[in-house]
């Protein structure tokens, strides 16, 4: 897979996860542990893609 590919994968899944996490917010019963682990899903991604992009 190349570098390239990689990133867009990458972005595909951070964009996946803020969907996700907005969607968690908006639903009153969440699981505030659930919204976190989201979150930090969605930093770890956020950091790769940085990491790669330099």
């Amino acid at each position: 897979m190349s570098l390239s590919s990689h990133l867009t994968e990458l972005k595909k899944k951070h964009e996946h996860l803020s969907l996700e996490v907005e969607e968690a917010q908006r639903s009153p019963g969440i699981d505030g542990l659930h919204l976190a682990n989201l979150k930090k899903q969605k930093l770890k991604l956020k950091e790769e893609i940085e990491r790669l992009s330099v």
